[in-house]
């Protein structure tokens, strides 16, 4: 399996008909791309910037039901999603774990109140690989997180669900359809629709980082762009209205000493009525979200100060290290695609969180709502329904079935362990190699050949790509990601063949960039960012 743009490219510029094109590299997209190659379909996805750029990179690590949704009584989609976290497990544990999380219960009506809902979530996720709920003694829930507060403190609930790297898992996918013929691109903006006789029949795109433009033919093209999915829908129709609302989630991330062991922390009601997760995750603590009505969206949200202060705030009367503001070490949103109500509202409980399909007269298919849990299922309708469409000739799904790629058996350790399958080419180039074999930087883990595995095997084209959606440094440790920006823009340009002007640009694009993953302490101007010096 070849994944390389440059091979892409080339594909593209020899073929101009397709069976499927897919707009949009997020989840959907992606999901959507592994079904319809799987099939056998001629399957070109395009996304404007790099795959899960915008909210598929930036949501809370779950592979969930939803407790939530199954405390508003939406029993079908818990359903449907406890389904879809069991195949996930099935098919990519190498990126899926088990993950128990505890709720502290200060009542004893509480406590039976949330264990006969957990039971009943046991019981619709049926035999999935996770473990069942209990309940837990005072002493237990503080054995299992240390850094509770133990006042009145009756015991709590233990559940589990799935964590996992949603960037990780996003590349993933995209190589899963590379390896079934699909071909995909990042950095490309798709600037047109084409039509035949009012019915779409493809679209024109430009290669952003060439500024060479294309026009490709389709049988089917399908809008799969999340928030951006009315930008589409108007070069389809101007004047429609639209069918998006985003709501941003926004997450803050600790060092483990705020939370300590290794279960996580449900808070199952805030102040404004939703839940709070506190997460272990790759050595940190991720916290969040929120939920929050927007109008207007980009690919780059920055959390609100009213988000961060409610997270820390909500998390402070829990924790007994209570952080603040000087504590985060890197604070991050992402825009969920909700389906827009037909009224105006600020409540975003009377959004969908359903996935919904909209068939536009031009036979145009558009995608949205949902939720990473759930992508295989979203992209399943969204082929099944081109079938339907006489669109496509029909042909079974077979995702069900298919392991992702980078697939072991189990989840590995050490520090090439997220890379599952892959680890192994990785120590191979290290051993042709051995001066790749050495740290970007004395105070991180990541190596040198890591970097030139993903130029050549992962499609990353800025230092943004490698530090905030391969190695996931910039989400985790933004002032860190930001020290070792020069030593990865150095290896870059020799493995892209650039020169000291691109790796000047890469760094002063990226230290403006990690301003906005930190929060400003009182007294500490700029939090300690300087521009940065482009030596390794």
């Amino acid at each position: 399996m070849v994944f390389s743009r440059e091979s892409f490219i080339e594909q593209v510029e020899k073929q101009a008909d397709w069976d499927v094109i897919i707009i949009g590299g997020g989840a959907t997209g992606l999901g959507t791309a592994v079904d319809a190659a799987s099939r056998g379909y001629r399957t070109l996805l395009l996304e404007q910037s790099d795959f899960a750029k915008g909210t598929s990179s930036r949501s809370t690590k779950l592979v969930h039901g939803g407790v939530r949704y199954l405390a508003q009584g939406d029993v079908a989609l818990v359903y449907e999603a406890l389904h879809e976290r069991g195949l996930l497990l099935k098919n990519a544990p190498h990126l899926v774990k088990d993950q128990e999380f505890v709720i502290p219960v200060y009542s004893w009506l509480s406590k039976y109140k949330y264990l006969i809902g957990l039971k009943f979530y046991d019981l619709l996720a049926g035999r999935s690989g996770f473990k069942k709920s209990s309940f837990l003694s005072a002493n237990k829930v503080l054995a299992a997180i240390p850094g509770l507060k133990p006042d009145g403190l009756k015991g709590g609930v233990s559940y589990s669900d799935g964590q996992f790297d949603d960037a990780r898992l996003a590349l993933n996918l995209a190589q899963t359809a590379a390896e079934y013929g699909g071909v995909l691109l990042n950095y490309t903006r798709v600037t047109g629709l084409t039509k035949q006789n009012e019915e779409v029949a493809g679209l024109s795109f430009t290669d952003t980082e060439t500024g060479k433009s294309y026009t490709l033919n389709a049988k089917v093209v399908i809008n799969a762009t999340g928030v951006f999915v009315d930008e589409i829908l108007k070069m389809d129709v101007p004047s429609g209205r639209a069918i998006v609302r985003p709501s941003q989630g926004a997450h803050v991330v600790l060092d483990v000493s705020f939370l300590k062991g290794n279960s996580a922390l449900m808070i199952p009601k805030t102040p404004d009525g939703r839940v709070l997760f506190a997460v272990p995750w790759h050595g940190k603590v991720l916290v969040g979200t929120t939920d929050t009505p927007l109008n207007e969206h980009s690919l780059e949200p920055k959390p609100l100060d009213e988000e961060i202060e409610f997270i820390l705030t909500t998390a402070g009367k829990y924790l007994t290290k209570e952080p603040v503001r000087a504590d985060v070490l890197a604070a991050f949103a992402g825009l969920r695609p909700l389906a827009a109500p037909g009224k105006d509202t600020d409540s975003t409980k009377e959004i969908s969180r359903s996935h919904k399909l909209i068939i536009s007269k031009s036979g145009l298919i558009t995608i949205t709502g949902g939720k990473w849990t759930t992508y295989r299922r979203m992209a399943m309708d969204v082929v099944d329904k081109a079938i339907a469409l006489g669109k496509l000739d029909a042909r079974k799904c077979i995702t069900q079935d298919v392991k992702i790629h980078g697939y072991v058996a189990e989840m590995l350790t050490g520090d090439l362990g997220l890379y599952g399958a892959d680890a192994e080419g990785i120590r191979q180039l290290i051993s042709t190699h051995p001066e790749l074999d050495i740290r970007l930087d004395p105070d991180f883990k990541y190596l040198k050949a890591e970097v030139v595995w993903m130029v050549r095997n992962e499609m990353v084209r800025t230092i943004e790509d490698v530090l905030s959606r391969r190695m996931r440094l910039l989400f985790l440790d933004a002032k860190g990601a930001l020290a070792l920006a020069p030593a990865v823009a150095r290896v870059m340009a020799e493995e892209l063949g650039k020169g000291e002007d691109w790796v000047e640009a890469q760094i002063e694009a990226f230290t403006a960039l990690v301003a906005q993953y930190l929060l400003y302490a009182p007294g500490k101007e700029n939090n300690g960012i300087h521009k940065v010096k482009a030596t390794a």
